[in-house]
């Protein structure tokens, strides 16, 4: 992501490929403290990112990358914002955000993983 950010790309605060190591990851988290938006996913689909998790305002916006592009998903550059993540479904994206936002380091990853337990 390094060399397309020469050409107008970007590098994400995170990204993760998931199954095997790819050129470019399925999954990618933006952190947007005091600036930024969503206007990066025409660069994530550009790369055919399929999931941008943008982190703002003590919340995760999941966009997930569509193959067609309806007229509904036109102006988020063909990502659907969706409320649960496709490519993580176990994912309980309530639980992490209460553990992301706990400034407790210990206390949170103790929380993440008492509430990942199967029942």
């Amino acid at each position: 992501m390094r060399q397309e950010e020469k050409s107008g790309g970007t590098e994400p605060d995170e990204a993760y490929c998931i199954g095997t190591d790819k050129e470019f990851p399925d999954l990618v988290i933006e952190v947007i403290v005091t600036s930024g938006s969503i206007n990066k996913l025409e660069l994530y689909r550009r790369l055919n990112v399929r999931e941008v998790w943008f982190w703002r305002n003590d919340r995760f916006s999941i966009y997930h990358l569509r193959e067609e592009i309806p007229l509904e998903f036109v102006s988020n550059c063909g990502y659907e914002l969706i409320t649960q993540s496709e490519l993580l479904p176990g994912i309980d994206i309530d639980v992490l955000t209460e553990c992301v936002k706990n400034p407790h380091l210990l206390a949170a990853a103790k929380d993440w993983r008492q509430n990942c337990r199967p029942t």
